[in-house]
């Protein structure tokens, strides 16, 4: 299989909203909330974003204010170049700065695809990339999973079926399911890849908020793999999702591509914000912040898992991810969770039906829960309106 790159700007048909207006009803105020991975703003680190800004503000307002470079300030690429792996070598040349990882996904999206190609995805997998894919006219395939994500034999098979453009994957703390890759398996996957040709989006929002286990390089570091990898990161959920920046880290033809797609969606990023962001990488400690942070997102975490365990009947199962953001529930019986969501609005407490994270053949007893939003006080709660609504 050659490895190619070809640009589309064609959309597909229309797809359809699959969680409807659920997050309209989240605005009453009585509503305990499980379904945004939403980061708690409390935690936000204010002073010193604030004086990141008050900086650039003083000291480089016109350049801030005005147009700026497609890949972006390179003081930023700078910075987000040391945040990566080192055992993925990388420098501000590698960088495409994006407003936020999603747009990433979405340039990902507009670059390669055609209407008709397929993207691989895991089953159950992020929902909005899931949009942006169809959006652009592709086509879904979803690949079995296990506890540790992708199954390389079913990967293998499924690009000799279908003969991808790319494969989307988020190796960490995966949105919905919580799962983390393990080290043999990204290599069993790098190797698949490397040896088709087959394009990778690595999606990593959530890496940096891990409570146990050790780091694992991403795919992308694998001995080949960069060329032929899109790495997405995002600032959204360890400094503020508001400012809407992220990066996109490429070499080679995927690079020139992206840039292009970049330039023609949006132009450039916000430079004000890029160069905010930058002050806050270079003059503030981020490690230090995101340990803050991690400490309560731990108990949160625990709080949620416990109190799943505690309610759910025995058919049940519930992943107690490493880090991140979601809980994954399968019920492993006949309730459908679609239907079980209006009444649990009813008693004061949403989350996202699991169906709508699936490519196909949806597991419609699965859902999704984000914990870190709310208090372990207000998890328990939840919690116990949710088991009425399950009793009802």
């Amino acid at each position: 299989m050659t490895f190619q790159f070809p640009i589309s700007s064609r959309f597909g048909a229309e797809p359809a909203d699959p969680v409807g207006d659920l997050f309209s009803v989240l605005s009453r105020g009585d509503i305990i909330s499980f379904a945004g991975g939403i980061p708690d703003g409390a935690l936000f680190a204010f002073d010193d974003v604030r004086a990141s800004f008050e900086h650039v503000l003083a000291h480089n307002a016109r350049r801030a204010l005005q147009y700026g470079s497609t890949p972006g300030e390179p003081e930023l690429r700078e910075a987000a170049a040391a945040l990566l792996d080192p055992q993925l070598p990388t420098t501000a040349g590698h960088i495409q700065v994006t407003s936020g990882s999603q747009e990433g996904i979405y340039l990902a999206a507009q670059a390669l695809l055609s209407p008709g190609d397929v993207v691989l995805v895991e089953e159950p997998t992020y929902l909005a990339a899931v949009q942006a894919f169809g959006l652009n006219g592709a086509r879904m395939v979803g690949v079995p999973a296990d506890a540790e994500g992708m199954l390389p034999a079913a990967l293998a098979a499924a690009i000799e079926e279908h003969d991808p453009k790319f494969v989307y994957l988020i190796p960490n703390f995966a949105n919905p399911s919580g799962k983390t890759m393990g080290r043999r398996r990204r290599e069993a996957i790098a190797a698949i890849l490397l040896a088709t040709g087959v394009a990778l989006v690595e999606d990593d929002p959530y890496g940096q908020l891990r409570f146990s286990g050790e780091p694992l390089p991403p795919i992308a570091s694998w001995e080949g793999m960069a060329r032929q990898t899109i790495l997405l990161n995002s600032m959204s959920k360890v400094m503020a999702p508001g400012l809407r920046i992220g990066w996109m880290r490429t070499e080679g033809p995927l690079q020139k591509i992206l840039g292009i797609a970049k330039s023609a969606v949006t132009l450039q990023s916000p430079a004000l914000n890029q160069l905010a962001v930058a002050h806050y990488l270079t003059h503030y400690d981020l490690d230090a912040h995101i340990a803050r942070v991690v400490v309560p997102y731990r108990e949160r975490r625990d709080a949620m898992h416990a109190g799943l365990l505690r309610m759910l009947p025995p058919t049940a199962s519930v992943t107690r991810p490493d880090g991140g953001m979601f809980c994954w529930v399968r019920l492993g019986d006949d309730t459908d969770t679609a239907a079980l969501l209006p009444r649990a609005v009813e008693e004061g407490v949403a989350f996202v039906p699991g169906w709508s994270f699936y490519a196909s053949d949806p597991d419609r007893s699965t859902m999704r829960l984000s914990y870190v939003t709310n208090s372990p006080e207000t998890i328990t709660e939840g919690l116990a309106r949710l088991a009425i609504a399950l009793e009802r």
